[in-house]
């Protein structure tokens, strides 16, 4: 937690601009981030205590100057109101957020290359941002790094983790890479998983997975509907046969007594 200067003035968020207003060159930097946010919004729907941002700027007093933002691309907030005073932030400003800074931030490299690996994962260091999350899917070969980086602050300085999809337990997520169809095309994209490794469905998952449920009960209700006509069938069936049978044996008992045969003489009881 990032202590504040009690005397130093710092401006207030209506004050602050709120974000560095630079336009992103990657359809990716808006995309990844609000995809990732959507999906929270459905694992996390019911919990008010986290706020994810999307270039957004995050305002600290551990640089030079409190009027200069962090702007990742995302980034998450824990133990934080999800709606601040039950409206929209402009700016994420930790002297306004109980100097908690955000657990996690995320940048997703562009064509036009900002240090992700030097300056910003310095800023992120001294913010004390823990996580620290660098996708680069296009030019991970131009800059010598994998696609997907995560790093772990430890003791002030970033440590990468290994493995994917990552447990981030201080988090209570886990983040990887995945192909998915999203508004008819397959692309890859970063999701959340849980600590099994198994990765949330997106909205459109979710309702294609409870429409089959739907159907596949509906097929079931069918089968048991039909099983049942056709043991129902079978016992009509049954009985039919069971008629014929005793009215064929009462005929016979006729034909028998109008010959002067008793088809069913006493029983003799000594």
């Amino acid at each position: 937690m990032v202590q504040s200067n009690p005397k130093l003035r710092l401006p207030t968020s209506d004050e602050l601009p709120d974000s560095d207003e630079t336009p992103v060159d990657n359809e990716n930097q808006n995309f990844l981030p609000n995809f990732l946010l959507f999906l929270l919004e459905l694992i996390w729907g019911n919990r008010q205590d986290w706020f994810f941002g999307v270039d957004l700027g995050i305002y600290h007093n551990t640089g030079e100057n409190p009027r200069i933002p962090a702007v990742p691309d995302g980034f998450l907030s824990l133990g934080v109101e999800r709606r601040k005073g039950g409206g929209s932030r402009k700016s994420y400003v930790v002297w306004e957020e109980n100097e908690i800074v955000p657990i996690l931030a995320l940048e997703v490299v562009s064509w036009t290359y900002g240090n992700e690996y030097e300056a910003k994962m310095q800023i992120y260091a001294q913010l004390g941002v823990l996580y620290y999350i660098i996708y680069n899917p296009d030019f991970w070969k131009r800059d010598k790094h994998q696609p997907l980086e995560v790093y772990r602050l430890v003791d002030g300085v970033y440590r990468r983790r290994v493995g994917e999809p990552l447990w981030m337990p201080e988090v209570g997520l886990g983040i990887g890479r995945c192909e998915l169809l999203v508004g008819g095309i397959s692309r890859e994209v970063l999701c959340w998983y849980d600590e099994q490794g198994n990765r949330y469905l997106t909205a459109e998952e979710r309702a294609l997975e409870a429409e089959e449920r739907a159907l596949e009960a509906e097929e079931k209700a069918s089968e048991a509907e039909e099983k049942a006509s056709e043991a129902e069938e079978k016992a009509n069936r049954v009985q039919q046969e069971l008629d014929r049978e005793r009215q064929r044996y009462q005929e016979l008992i006729e034909l028998l007594r109008s010959r002067g045969i008793d088809p069913e003489p006493p029983i003799d009881k000594n």
